[in-house]
């Protein structure tokens, strides 16, 4: 079955007027134990932590760690993990940040085409492999359509490369994180009160100043996706 006729059938169950929970049920009953899902441990990471633990407790967590991480990120990674009990499989680059510094430079600083390099190496190679080692056919993803341009038109539910993606909570607004993180007492990323609202590499993020957009934060508003959410034209990530 090709991959438009699979997107075709799958959208025969109407993900787009389903809630968070119901996206996330449908894809735990369809993938089983061929479903995975990603965190970053950003800004509002513990919404999509808890709201998919809460119903399938042991789904693989896929964390991607490019070594360059804020320090904050990984103590509320480690706090995170321990609060929710996630089954974390942490995945990074073949060769570590030091290396890749000697042999190719400061990558973030080298424009786009430094950028797309740099984020092959240490995302969409990684991620590749946690697809592969974990045998996912499914991912669930935080992408929200009010994040920027390249998300703003998402659907529901993707397939890209063989791989189907359900974003569970692609059509909340910041209000309603913060009412979902309210309800459930559940933390900010310690950087949120500093003026971050958007959170990766520190040497690739920023904080929203005036004038500025989300978007325009991350790699200095050269680009928004580092390849695992490229879906225009041939998408960096291979499965």
């Amino acid at each position: 079955m090709s991959a438009a006729t699979d997107i075709m059938e799958l959208k025969d169950i109407d993900l787009e007027k389903a809630s968070a929970v119901e996206r996330v049920r449908w894809a735990a009953a369809r993938f089983g134990d061929e479903l995975i899902m990603t965190t970053s441990f950003g800004t509002h990471s513990a919404v999509m932590l808890h709201l998919v633990t809460s119903v399938v407790p042991d789904i693989p967590v896929v964390f991607i760690d490019t070594g360059y991480l804020f320090p904050e990120t990984y103590r509320f990674a480690a706090s995170l993990t321990e609060r929710l009990n996630l089954n974390i499989k942490k995945y990074q680059a073949k060769i570590s940040a030091a290396e890749q510094e000697a042999l190719y430079g400061k990558l973030w600083e080298n424009g786009e085409e430094g950028l797309k390099k740099y984020g092959l190496i240490n995302k969409v190679e990684p991620m590749d492999r946690a697809v592969r080692e974990l045998g996912a056919k499914a991912w669930l993803a935080g992408l929200r359509r009010s994040q920027g341009a390249t998300r703003s038109e998402r659907p529901a539910l993707q397939v890209q490369n063989k791989m189907t993606k359900v974003y569970p909570i692609i059509d909340w607004d910041n209000r309603k994180m913060h009412e979902y993180l309210t309800a459930n007492d559940l933390p900010y990323h310690p950087l949120w009160d500093e003026g971050y609202v958007s959170l990766g590499d520190w040497h690739s993020t920023s904080k929203l100043m005036p004038g500025m957009v989300e978007a325009d934060t991350r790699f200095g508003g050269v680009k928004r996706e580092c390849g695992l959410h490229e879906l225009s034209g041939q998408s960096d990530f291979q499965i």
